[in-house]
Parts: C-alpha cells; sequence; structure tokens
C-alpha cells in the first residue's frame, strides 16, 4: 500500500470531524514524514541533513489528516522535548520544561506532505514551525481545507505549491516568511487522480531532456 492511499487508514476521523477541527484548533495557535522540509532564513525550502533544495516546479499532496499542534523546548540547537497531538485532539498538557531550553516551551505547529512530480515524486516531509509566520501559514491552509471539505467532501486534499513572502525587520533585515499556494483539490484515491493529471501535463514530444544540478544549500 502507497503511502499517498494511507491517508485512508483506518482510525482517522471522520472528514467532517476534521473540518471542525482544523476552524476550531489552527486558529487559536497562530503520522510524520520521512524527511524534515523547511524554509532557510534566505527564504529556501530545503529538505533534509545536506539541505536539497526543492525543485521550483514541485508540487505537493497535503494529508489533510497530518496536522498536528503542540509544544517544542529547544536547546542549543538541539531539541530537548516535544510534545504534539493531532488537530482534532486538545493540545497536550505541559510538565516543567526540559533543563536547558532557552525559551522553555514553545508552541509548534505542523503536518505532512507528499510530492507529486518532478526528481523528488513521492517523497514524504514534515513541516513544523514555531515561527509566527509559519503558524500563519499552515492555519491558513487549514481553514483553507476546512471550507472546502464544508463545500465538497469528496475532494479534501488539497495540492500545493511552496513558496515564500517577506517583510523587512527594522533590527534583522529582511524576513522571509512560507506560502501555501493550493493549486488544485483531489480526493482521498489522490494517487490515481494526481497521475492522470500528470499524464496529460505531459508533453507529447520532448527533443532532449536536461536534468539540472540539484544545489545543496549551507545550514542556516
Amino acid at each position: 500500500m502507497n503511502s499517498l492511499t494511507t491517508f485512508k487508514a483506518a482510525g482517522l476521523p471522520a472528514v467532517k470531524d476534521l473540518a471542525s477541527a482544523l476552524k476550531t484548533n489552527l486558529p487559536s495557535v497562530a503520522s510524520a514524514g520521512t524527511v524534515i522540509i523547511k524554509m532557510d532564513k534566505t527564504g529556501h525550502w530545503v529538505f533534509g541533513g545536506d539541505m536539497t533544495e526543492i525543485e521550483p516546479d514541485s508540487k505537493w499532496a497535503v494529508n489533510p489528516f497530518s496536522f498536528i499542534h503542540g509544544y517544542i523546548a529547544w536547546g542549543d540547537g538541539d531539541v530537548l522535548g516535544e510534545k504534539m497531538a493531532p488537530i482534532s485532539q486538545p493540545l497536550p498538557e505541559l510538565d516543567v520544561a526540559p533543563p536547558g531550553a532557552k525559551k522553555g516551551w514553545e508552541t509548534q505547529v505542523g503536518l505532512s506532505i507528499k510530492c507529486i512530480n518532478g526528481d523528488d515524486k513521492d517523497m514524504e516531509a514534515r513541516y513544523t514551525t514555531t515561527s509566527v509566520g509559519g503558524k500563519r501559514a499552515v492555519q491558513t491552509l487549514g481553514v483553507a481545507i476546512a471550507q472546502q471539505i464544508d463545500k465538497d467532501p469528496s475532494k479534501p486534499v488539497a495540492i500545493i505549491t511552496l513558496g515564500k513572502e517577506h517583510y523587512n525587520h527594522k533590527s534583522y533585515g529582511r524576513i522571509y516568511t512560507p506560502v501555501f499556494t493550493i493549486v488544485d483539490w483531489v480526493s482521498m484515491e489522490v494517487e490515481n487522480e494526481i497521475d492522470e493529471q500528470l499524464e496529460m501535463e505531459e508533453p507529447t514530444e520532448v527533443e532532449e531532456t536536461i536534468t539540472p544540478v540539484r544545489r545543496r544549500r549551507t545550514a542556516v
């Protein structure tokens, strides 16, 4: 069974219950992927330990049941503690923050996505964030999915691109924040629908295929 099909795995809440949870819980905070994906401080989307940039035309399927919220405690670049729960459940209870946690417990939200095209097709990724801009982007996406479920519950899976915007901070300069742009909606039978769409998008004649070199970025 492929991992996109497992969106339908047993034990998941009803789609309507998901819509309610997304509306109720995500605004209050203004199963994980196989790699970690994030936006670095220069506004580039990267994944994995070698900080590989995503392809600029990549599209990603959002698992609508993967939204999580909770808390994380960071030390000096290390995670000292993490308490997360599905968005359909209440926030986890907190105890004293681990020793060395510079900011104590920080609110964190996240979700899982899967690349559906290009060199990274079928790669699953987990995105989590504690930043104001990141949480706002996740909230916006979650509310959009909830509204889509109310409108057409047969197609609750958002197909997105990963973008960015920025603002200028008087002390820290240019600050980049993530943008999730929804380009399509598909059903939970997402694998077949995506394959059909990609076949329609493929050119009928290709003279030459050039594989660009993937760029690795230094961790920031």
